[in-house]
């Protein structure tokens, strides 16, 4: 065997050739691995389209398996999964989101597992004022403008907003009619001239009125963050797009006082999912609040017609004026 300082250093050099290629090969070996999981996460989706579930779920799905991705998980290995997920600074409702994906992929891909508890904690919905929604949405370009008017008046969710199409609005009748989603009934639903007059300025480019709900929503927070800093209102950053539909579910509720008709209005198939709205009315419009509205007195048909299209509603007739209110 040789010796001396030419063969010791032949020697060092042969090492460090073979701990490069240890390195390359292992790194070789993680792309192609990463590579073969996100393969499996395509597939996996469109195994969940063929079998008939919604383009929001499949999205999300897709989205946090790509998350637990991200912050280092090996979906070929359930253990990990698990160490990775407790390892998180998520609320436990975002944690049993986690492992519901992976669950569904888990047996996908044939992996046995034993998923861990988490329990999701139902909390009340942030209800802001009118006032605020209001500066919210004169805060936005025209589109996005009309698209939080649209989920203010009627209550839709984003997804039926954004599915909606020219042909779904009667502009004569001023009505919108709702092809449902998350298995919820349809409807139709009266609007506003305001919204109308909104909604005809928009361009024509599609068959959708809309553009993608992504896209919608990053002009939203974005509008929403400058709007707030605007204002000096943080209570705008706690509004989001669903949280149009929890107001509209209680301003009817206590306009109407008739729980079905909430439910009709939001479209829900169970009555046990409307019956929040009786919860948040009784909190947020309790007796004796009347500095909290405005008033308005409508001498004519035209002058009622016009309040109740701005979101007054009808209280007694004094006079024969009819006195109307809304909240500040």
């Amino acid at each position: 065997m040789a010796t001396g300082p030419v063969a010791q250093r032949d020697r060092i050099r042969g090492l460090k050739m073979s701990e490069i290629a240890k390195t390359e090969n292992r790194a070789a070996g993680a792309i192609e691995q990463a590579a073969d999981v996100k393969g499996k996460i395509v597939q996996f989706a469109w195994h969940l389209k063929k079998e008939g579930y919604r383009e929001s779920t499949i999205t999300m799905c897709s989205r946090r398996l790509r998350c637990l991705l991200k912050v280092g998980c090996n979906l070929w290995d359930s253990e990990s999964v698990k160490e990775v997920i407790a390892s998180q600074s998520w609320l436990e409702s975002t944690k049993a989101t986690y492992v519901d994906a992976y669950d569904s992929f888990a047996r996908f891909i044939g992996i046995s597992w034993k998923p861990p508890k988490y329990h999701c904690e139902r909390t009340l919905p942030f209800i802001p004022t009118e006032k605020e929604i209001d500066q919210l949405i004169a805060s936005c370009g025209k589109k996005t403008a009309a698209f939080l008017q649209l989920l203010k008046e009627t209550g839709m969710r984003s997804g039926e907003a954004e599915k909606l199409k020219w042909t779904d609005i009667d502009m004569e009748r001023k009505v919108v009619y709702v092809k449902p989603e998350k298995r919820s009934n349809p409807r139709i639903l009266n609007v506003s001239n305001r919204l109308i007059s909104m909604l005809a300025k928009l361009p024509r480019k599609s068959e959708k009125v809309f553009s993608s709900l992504p896209g919608i929503r990053a002009t939203f927070h974005q509008s929403r963050k400058l709007a707030a800093e605007k204002l000096g209102n943080p209570r705008l950053l706690q509004i989001h797009l669903h949280t149009f539909r929890h107001w509209k579910g209680t301003t009817v509720y206590h306009q109407t006082k008739d729980i079905l008709h909430v439910k009709q209005v939001l479209g829900h198939k169970s009555i046990n999912k409307t019956l929040l709205y009786i919860n948040l009315e009784n909190a947020l419009h309790q007796k004796g609040e009347d500095s909290e509205h405005v008033t308005r007195v409508a001498p004519s048909v035209n002058g009622a017609r016009t309040l109740l299209e701005s979101g007054f509603e009808y209280v007694t007739e004094m006079n024969g004026l009819k006195i109307f209110r809304k909240r500040k």
